[in-house]
């Protein structure tokens, strides 16, 4: 009854007591299939930066059929690394479709990190050389922590990991975490890493190009996390156009991914290739790029997943919310 309704609220340890990598690879794959098949909506992206440095953004869509309707609150605070916090800040809230009152607010930033190493991890499985073993890593932070994390539990030939981090020092902490998993090292020397590699992902603030055209060789698979706003980019002018290019969602992608730098390239939607609307023959001298953009649906099928395990194992904040 309304009057006897809660709102249950999921902090950063409630979710991290509920993820488990395998549900969640499953539910970002629901999300992309959904996508293709028109069950699940994404409506437009806020993205904008804010005087006080940050970046602050909007995800939202839903799944009607499913009961499903939401946004994510999120965005870039780099200001705030010097006070000893994340700079990735999110926030998730699930509401019910046939009355608008709100029914979970999700700590996001858990969430927004595996959900988008899941999405990566499909990437790899759909686009990459089957017999793929060396892998270059921009950035050593969260992000380029969970896709290599994902890249390890779907690609189990990958044998050697090069990773650049922005300051050009090793990032023992990183290393560490893929102790006894491959055999991982610090390159100061991007071009070079990323010739000798076949797959390279780019999980950077997207400040700029990366490495050099030039650098990349016939069959290496680029996935491209960095670009989520204008004016971001992490790859060298020309390759969007001489690769074969998926994305998340066009739109989007064309709005605020790698693919803003070339809209006029020809590309296919992920969701499209799991549903078998679109088809994807990778030949030996293909160059691919995913270029993940984040979905709402990727969110909101994690975070109804969560809501409904916190239900039922009685996990969570439940505040009385009458109406």
């Amino acid at each position: 009854m309304p009057n006897t309704a809660t709102l249950k609220l999921l902090d950063r340890d409630h979710v991290d007591a509920l993820i488990n990598p395998e549900q969640i690879l499953f539910a970002v794959r629901e999300a992309f299939f959904l996508h293709s098949a028109g069950k699940g909506q994404v409506f437009p992206v806020v993205r904008e930066a804010l005087e006080t440095g940050g970046i602050f953004g909007i995800k939202s869509g839903g799944i009607s059929s499913e009961g499903v309707l939401g946004f994510k609150a999120a965005g870039f605070w780099p200001s705030n690394r010097g006070a000893g916090g994340e700079p990735h800040q999110a926030t998730i809230m699930l509401i019910d479709p046939a009355t608008g009152r709100p029914l979970c607010v999700i700590d996001g930033n858990t969430v927004t990190t595996l959900r988008t190493g899941a999405a990566g991890a499909l990437g790899l499985e759909l686009l990459a050389r089957k017999d793929s073993s060396r892998v270059c890593v921009f950035g050593s932070g969260v992000q380029a922590s969970i896709q290599l994390d994902y890249a390890l539990r779907v690609m189990p030939g990958i044998k050697e990991i090069e990773y650049l981090t922005y300051d050009r020092k090793p990032d023992q902490r990183f290393e560490s975490m893929f102790d006894g998993r491959c055999l991982i090292r610090h390159s100061m020397e991007a071009n070079d890493a990323v010739s000798r590699s076949d797959i390279v992902i780019t999980a950077t603030p997207g400040a700029g190009a990366l490495f050099d055209l030039e650098a990349v060789a016939p069959g290496t698979h680029l996935n491209c996390v960095g670009a989520d706003t204008r004016g971001k980019r992490e790859l060298p002018e020309g390759l969007i156009a001489k690769a074969r290019v998926v994305v998340d969602d066009i739109n989007q992608a064309t709005q605020i991914g790698e693919t803003q730098w070339a809209p006029e390239v020809p590309v296919i939607e992920i969701g499209d290739l799991l549903t078998g609307r679109q088809v994807f023959t990778r030949e030996a001298q293909d160059i691919s790029v995913f270029d993940m953009t984040g979905l709402a649906l990727q969110d909101l099928t994690v975070a109804r997943l969560l809501f409904k395990q916190a239900k039922n194992e009685s996990i969570g904040h439940d505040i009385s919310w009458p109406w």
